[in-house]
């Protein structure tokens, strides 16, 4: 038989290439003689680029000396697809990882800019996809805005500074034109829903993971208020993604917003690997309700509903009964002591899982 084991990362514990290997191997050492390939999965977030670029052959990557915060530099990279798509991911660029330190008000997106222009500037693509999760800053994409040529004034006309902090100060702005997009334009995935202001904004929701104190989140709100005002554009469910960089790609450069789960699905091909196997196992660290909602596991259990293929789940806990959603899988919570075990080892219990979820197929086979 041949099984698709495509499993989200289970946060905090393994990226999603060591969960779908874990799994992989507990499969294997209870039915060793079926075919598995590994497709590990992701939302738009960090581990997106490689994600993509592991499957897709032919992909090569593509590096530049980038200035993440304040005036430190350090080498990032893109990558290219063989059909001139160039994959550009925020948190390679300037994501929180890289911090020094949590600074809410000054990190800034200047490095993701950096990246883009690269990937303008490159003769072989034809359009940018760019992963935006896993940011350090709440500055709306200016910091990418001004490194690709884009001038933003305070009152005084002197250029505004880099970060957050600084948004609130626009007053007006204009374009350098020196660049041309490239004929398929930008498309910007996203992993979340969230709007570019307000109480559902990025400043109030994703402020405080980013180091922002209850001051600093009013004068960020305020700033993403300001540059809507500024800039003409339009909130939008999505645009709060980043910091508000989906705001910024989107109103400055006319970006598509896409969802990350389903744009990546796509471009890895899982649905035609999904249509040729017999069992698809995926997971995740957390399932819920919202899980089946446009997230990575719902968009798979779509697809293999539409062709026919059951779903087997291994996630680190549940808050729903599997048999409610027509769902069958194994919790690492019911195999570990406590919560902690779950996430110290989770390789081991997900290797475990695998295998009780092989034995259940085994099991359905002797029933027929």
């Amino acid at each position: 038989m041949k099984i698709i084991i495509a499993p989200d990362s289970f946060k905090g514990s393994l990226s999603n290439f060591e969960a779908a290997d874990a799994i992989g191997r507990g499969w294997s050492a209870v039915r060793p003689d079926d075919e598995i390939s590994l497709a590990p999965l992701a939302d738009g977030g960090e581990g997106t680029l490689e994600t993509i670029t592991a499957q897709v052959p032919g992909s090569v990557m593509v590096h530049e000396e980038v200035t993440f915060y304040k005036n430190l530099k350090r080498r990032a990279y893109w990558s290219l697809l063989p059909d001139g798509t160039a994959i550009v991911e925020l948190a390679i660029a300037c994501g929180i990882t890289h911090m020094p330190g949590l600074d809410a008000m000054n990190s800034h997106t200047y490095a993701l800019g950096e990246l883009l222009k690269s990937a303008i500037k490159h003769p072989r693509v034809r359009k940018i996809i760019t992963c935006l999760g896993g940011s350090a800053s709440t500055d709306a994409g200016v910091g990418a805005l001004i490194a690709l040529g884009f001038n933003f004034y305070q009152a005084d006309g002197s250029l505004v500074p880099l970060g957050g902090r600084h948004l609130k100060e626009i007053t007006s702005f204009d374009q350098d034109n020196s660049f041309q997009l490239p004929v398929g334009g930008i498309t910007c995935l996203v992993d979340v829903t969230n709007t570019l202001y307000g109480e559902s904004g990025a400043a109030v929701i994703f402020g405080p993971q980013k180091g922002a104190t209850p001051s600093d989140i009013v004068d960020l709100d305020s700033g993403l208020g300001n540059l809507l005002a500024i800039s003409g554009g339009k909130d939008f469910d999505g645009a709060g993604a980043a910091g508000g960089c989906a705001f910024g790609l989107k109103t400055f450069l006319n970006a598509n917003i896409a969802l990350g789960s389903i744009s990546i699905s796509e471009l890895i091909g899982l649905e035609a690997a999904i249509a040729s196997c017999d069992y698809v196992v995926s997971g995740e660290g957390r399932f819920d309700k919202q899980s089946l909602e446009g997230k990575v596991v719902g968009n798979l259990v779509t697809i293999a509903r539409k062709n026919h293929k059951e779903v087997l789940l291994c996630v680190g806990s549940s808050s729903v009964d599997f048999k409610d959603y027509g769902l069958s899988g194994v919790q690492l919570l019911d195999l570990a002591e406590s919560h902690a075990d779950a996430m110290a080892n989770a390789s081991t219990l997900l290797e475990k899982a695998g295998g009780l979820l092989a034995q259940q197929v085994n099991n359905e086979q002797s029933d027929c």
